[in-house]
Protein backbone atom coordinates (compact mmCIF):
# COMPACT_ATOMS: atom_id res chain seq x y z
CA UNK A 1 0.00 0.00 0.00
CA UNK A 2 1.12 4.25 -0.05
CA UNK A 3 -0.06 6.57 1.83
CA UNK A 4 -0.50 9.44 -0.56
CA UNK A 5 -0.79 11.74 2.41
CA UNK A 6 0.94 11.90 5.95
CA UNK A 7 2.88 15.21 8.00
CA UNK A 8 4.88 12.83 9.62
CA UNK A 9 7.03 15.31 9.84
CA UNK A 10 5.21 17.28 12.48
CA UNK A 11 5.91 17.81 16.13
CA UNK A 12 3.49 15.04 17.25
CA UNK A 13 5.90 12.42 15.52
CA UNK A 14 9.48 13.57 16.89
CA UNK A 15 9.56 11.22 19.72
CA UNK A 16 9.25 8.26 17.67
CA UNK A 17 8.95 8.40 13.71
CA UNK A 18 11.67 6.05 13.39
CA UNK A 19 9.17 3.37 14.68
CA UNK A 20 6.11 4.87 12.72
CA UNK A 21 8.19 4.17 9.35
CA UNK A 22 9.25 0.73 10.97
CA UNK A 23 4.76 -0.19 11.74
CA UNK A 24 4.40 1.43 8.40
CA UNK A 25 6.81 -1.13 6.76
CA UNK A 26 5.48 -3.89 8.59
CA UNK A 27 1.95 -2.79 7.39
CA UNK A 28 2.77 -3.47 3.87
CA UNK A 29 3.66 0.35 2.87
CA UNK A 30 6.09 0.71 0.19
CA UNK A 31 6.04 4.87 -0.23
CA UNK A 32 4.82 7.75 2.45
CA UNK A 33 4.11 11.28 0.87
CA UNK A 34 4.55 14.06 2.70
CA UNK A 35 2.60 17.34 1.67
CA UNK A 36 4.19 20.70 2.98
CA UNK A 37 2.57 23.21 5.13
CA UNK A 38 4.46 26.41 5.02
CA UNK A 39 7.95 27.85 5.67
CA UNK A 40 8.14 25.89 9.10
CA UNK A 41 7.79 22.71 7.90
CA UNK A 42 10.24 22.57 5.19
CA UNK A 43 13.25 21.67 7.01
CA UNK A 44 11.82 18.68 9.11
CA UNK A 45 10.19 17.41 5.78
CA UNK A 46 13.40 17.24 3.55
CA UNK A 47 15.29 16.12 6.50
CA UNK A 48 13.14 12.75 6.73
CA UNK A 49 12.93 12.57 2.91
CA UNK A 50 16.92 12.17 3.13
CA UNK A 51 16.82 9.88 5.58
CA UNK A 52 14.21 7.88 4.23
CA UNK A 53 15.15 8.27 0.04
CA UNK A 54 12.26 6.54 -2.39
CA UNK A 55 10.53 5.64 0.87
CA UNK A 56 9.52 9.63 2.28
CA UNK A 57 8.77 11.59 -0.38
CA UNK A 58 8.35 15.54 0.08
CA UNK A 59 5.86 17.98 -1.89
CA UNK A 60 6.12 21.47 -1.70
CA UNK A 61 3.08 24.12 -1.37
CA UNK A 62 1.81 26.25 1.22
CA UNK A 63 -1.40 25.22 2.97
CA UNK A 64 -4.75 27.29 3.33
CA UNK A 65 -4.77 27.61 6.93
CA UNK A 66 -1.00 29.32 6.17
CA UNK A 67 -2.31 31.57 4.13
CA UNK A 68 -2.57 34.75 6.03
CA UNK A 69 -1.17 38.75 4.88
CA UNK A 70 2.05 37.71 4.56
CA UNK A 71 0.94 34.67 2.04
CA UNK A 72 3.04 36.14 -0.62
CA UNK A 73 6.47 36.19 1.29
CA UNK A 74 5.61 32.46 2.01
CA UNK A 75 4.63 31.62 -1.81
CA UNK A 76 8.29 33.42 -2.66
CA UNK A 77 9.46 30.19 -1.08
CA UNK A 78 7.52 27.72 -2.57
CA UNK A 79 9.16 28.99 -5.70
CA UNK A 80 12.45 29.40 -4.84
CA UNK A 81 11.86 25.89 -4.03
CA UNK A 82 10.59 24.13 -6.71
CA UNK A 83 13.13 26.39 -9.25
CA UNK A 84 16.04 24.29 -7.20
CA UNK A 85 15.01 20.77 -7.07
CA UNK A 86 12.02 18.48 -8.04
CA UNK A 87 9.07 18.00 -5.95
CA UNK A 88 6.50 15.32 -6.09
CA UNK A 89 3.62 16.84 -6.24
CA UNK A 90 2.67 21.10 -5.42
CA UNK A 91 0.61 21.10 -2.19
CA UNK A 92 -0.79 21.01 0.13
CA UNK A 93 -2.71 23.89 -1.28
CA UNK A 94 -6.52 24.80 -1.29
CA UNK A 95 -9.27 26.57 0.45
CA UNK A 96 -10.41 26.06 3.74
CA UNK A 97 -13.57 28.16 5.00
CA UNK A 98 -13.69 25.95 8.57
CA UNK A 99 -11.91 27.78 11.20
CA UNK A 100 -12.06 31.70 9.37
CA UNK A 101 -12.87 33.21 6.48
CA UNK A 102 -11.04 36.36 6.59
CA UNK A 103 -8.63 35.08 3.80
CA UNK A 104 -10.35 33.41 1.53
CA UNK A 105 -9.81 35.87 -1.40
CA UNK A 106 -6.10 35.38 -0.38
CA UNK A 107 -6.56 31.11 -0.61
CA UNK A 108 -7.94 31.51 -4.27
CA UNK A 109 -5.33 34.01 -5.22
CA UNK A 110 -2.31 31.40 -3.66
CA UNK A 111 -4.03 28.47 -4.95
CA UNK A 112 -4.20 30.08 -9.15
CA UNK A 113 -0.70 30.99 -8.19
CA UNK A 114 0.48 27.07 -7.06
CA UNK A 115 -1.93 25.49 -9.97
CA UNK A 116 0.23 28.04 -12.47
CA UNK A 117 3.11 26.48 -11.10
CA UNK A 118 2.01 23.11 -11.59
CA UNK A 119 1.29 23.15 -15.15
CA UNK A 120 4.45 24.84 -15.70
CA UNK A 121 6.34 22.45 -13.73
CA UNK A 122 4.12 19.46 -15.20
CA UNK A 123 3.24 18.28 -11.34
CA UNK A 124 0.54 17.47 -9.68
CA UNK A 125 -1.52 19.41 -6.84
CA UNK A 126 -2.70 18.42 -3.61
CA UNK A 127 -6.05 19.96 -2.62
CA UNK A 128 -7.21 20.72 0.67
CA UNK A 129 -11.22 21.96 0.78
CA UNK A 130 -12.43 21.39 4.04
CA UNK A 131 -16.16 22.96 4.45
CA UNK A 132 -15.28 24.66 0.62
CA UNK A 133 -15.23 21.49 -1.63
CA UNK A 134 -17.92 23.43 -4.29
CA UNK A 135 -16.18 26.27 -4.43
CA UNK A 136 -12.75 24.69 -5.09
CA UNK A 137 -14.32 21.81 -7.85
CA UNK A 138 -15.08 25.28 -9.15
CA UNK A 139 -12.33 27.22 -9.23
CA UNK A 140 -10.53 24.03 -10.68
CA UNK A 141 -12.81 23.84 -13.36
CA UNK A 142 -12.32 27.31 -14.14
CA UNK A 143 -8.16 26.84 -14.42
CA UNK A 144 -8.13 23.04 -16.12
CA UNK A 145 -6.30 22.54 -18.86
CA UNK A 146 -5.01 19.49 -20.31
CA UNK A 147 -1.50 19.30 -18.36
CA UNK A 148 -3.62 20.25 -14.79
CA UNK A 149 -4.49 16.88 -12.31
CA UNK A 150 -3.92 16.13 -9.03
CA UNK A 151 -6.08 14.74 -5.43
CA UNK A 152 -8.48 16.03 -3.92
CA UNK A 153 -6.93 15.07 -0.08
CA UNK A 154 -9.51 13.46 2.85
CA UNK A 155 -12.88 13.42 0.35
CA UNK A 156 -16.10 13.77 2.39
CA UNK A 157 -18.34 14.62 -0.57
CA UNK A 158 -21.05 13.48 -2.24
CA UNK A 159 -21.71 11.73 -5.22
CA UNK A 160 -22.52 14.63 -7.20
CA UNK A 161 -19.12 15.83 -6.16
CA UNK A 162 -17.61 12.71 -6.67
CA UNK A 163 -18.39 12.41 -10.26
CA UNK A 164 -17.61 16.57 -10.90
CA UNK A 165 -13.85 15.98 -9.37
CA UNK A 166 -13.82 12.50 -11.59
CA UNK A 167 -14.79 14.32 -14.74
CA UNK A 168 -11.99 16.91 -14.23
CA UNK A 169 -9.59 13.61 -14.48
CA UNK A 170 -8.35 14.20 -10.65
CA UNK A 171 -8.33 11.32 -8.26
CA UNK A 172 -10.02 11.48 -4.85
CA UNK A 173 -8.08 10.42 -1.77
CA UNK A 174 -10.11 8.47 1.04
CA UNK A 175 -8.44 8.03 4.43
CA UNK A 176 -10.23 7.84 8.30
CA UNK A 177 -13.39 9.74 7.57
CA UNK A 178 -14.26 6.72 5.19
CA UNK A 179 -14.24 3.95 8.20
CA UNK A 180 -16.32 6.79 10.36
CA UNK A 181 -19.92 5.37 10.46
CA UNK A 182 -21.82 8.76 10.28
CA UNK A 183 -19.69 9.93 6.93
CA UNK A 184 -22.61 8.24 5.01
CA UNK A 185 -19.16 7.47 2.90
CA UNK A 186 -20.66 3.65 2.26
CA UNK A 187 -23.14 5.49 0.06
CA UNK A 188 -20.80 7.65 -2.34
CA UNK A 189 -17.52 4.82 -2.29
CA UNK A 190 -19.00 2.34 -4.41
CA UNK A 191 -20.51 5.17 -6.94
CA UNK A 192 -16.91 6.88 -7.55
CA UNK A 193 -14.56 4.73 -9.99
CA UNK A 194 -11.83 2.56 -8.59
CA UNK A 195 -9.42 3.59 -11.39
CA UNK A 196 -9.91 7.48 -10.07
CA UNK A 197 -9.12 6.67 -5.83
CA UNK A 198 -6.11 6.85 -3.81
CA UNK A 199 -5.49 5.51 -0.33
CA UNK A 200 -4.39 8.24 2.70
CA UNK A 201 -3.92 8.68 6.08
CA UNK A 202 -3.87 12.70 6.94
CA UNK A 203 -1.42 11.78 9.77
CA UNK A 204 -1.32 12.65 12.78
CA UNK A 205 -4.99 14.16 12.15
CA UNK A 206 -8.18 11.55 11.57
CA UNK A 207 -7.33 8.02 12.41
CA UNK A 208 -9.62 5.27 11.06
CA UNK A 209 -11.84 3.22 13.26
CA UNK A 210 -10.72 1.42 15.58
CA UNK A 211 -7.90 4.49 16.60
CA UNK A 212 -10.32 7.34 16.30
CA UNK A 213 -9.74 10.40 18.46
CA UNK A 214 -5.82 9.06 18.89
CA UNK A 215 -2.79 9.93 16.43
CA UNK A 216 -3.27 8.46 13.23
CA UNK A 217 -0.06 7.19 11.45
CA UNK A 218 0.98 5.41 8.20
CA UNK A 219 0.50 1.98 9.26
CA UNK A 220 -3.51 2.66 9.54
CA UNK A 221 -3.89 2.73 5.65
CA UNK A 222 -4.83 -1.15 6.40
CA UNK A 223 -7.84 -0.14 8.27
CA UNK A 224 -8.56 2.54 5.68
CA UNK A 225 -7.94 -0.02 2.44
CA UNK A 226 -10.01 -2.79 4.15
CA UNK A 227 -13.20 -0.48 4.72
CA UNK A 228 -12.59 0.62 1.46
CA UNK A 229 -12.36 -2.78 -0.06
CA UNK A 230 -15.94 -4.02 1.85
CA UNK A 231 -17.71 -0.74 0.51
CA UNK A 232 -16.66 -1.90 -3.18
CA UNK A 233 -17.16 -5.77 -2.30
CA UNK A 234 -14.23 -6.35 -4.34
CA UNK A 235 -11.28 -8.37 -2.33
CA UNK A 236 -8.84 -6.33 -0.34
CA UNK A 237 -5.65 -7.42 -2.49
CA UNK A 238 -7.72 -6.01 -5.58
CA UNK A 239 -8.28 -2.56 -4.21
CA UNK A 240 -4.47 -2.21 -2.83
CA UNK A 241 -3.33 -3.05 -6.07
CA UNK A 242 -5.63 -0.71 -8.11
CA UNK A 243 -4.81 1.99 -5.69
CA UNK A 244 -1.00 1.96 -5.86
CA UNK A 245 -1.75 1.98 -9.74
CA UNK A 246 -3.51 5.18 -9.22
CA UNK A 247 -0.70 6.78 -6.97
CA UNK A 248 1.95 5.83 -9.23
CA UNK A 249 0.14 7.94 -12.19
CA UNK A 250 -1.22 10.60 -10.07
CA UNK A 251 2.34 10.98 -8.99
CA UNK A 252 4.13 10.18 -11.68
CA UNK A 253 6.30 7.75 -10.25
CA UNK A 254 8.12 5.25 -12.64
CA UNK A 255 7.45 1.36 -10.53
Amino acid sequence: MIDSHAHIYVEQFKEDVEEVIDRAKEAGLIRIYMPNIDHTSVDAMLALEEKYPEYCLATMGLHPCSVKTDFEKELYIVEDWLSKRSFAAIGEMGTDLYWDKTFLDQQVEAFKIQANWAKQYKKPIIIHCRESIDMTIDLVESLKEENLTGVFHCFNGNVDQAKRIQELGFYIGLGGVSTFKNAGMDKVIPEISLDRIVLETDSPYLAPVPYRGKRNEPAYVAQIAQKVADYYQKPLEEVVAQTITNTNKLFQFDA
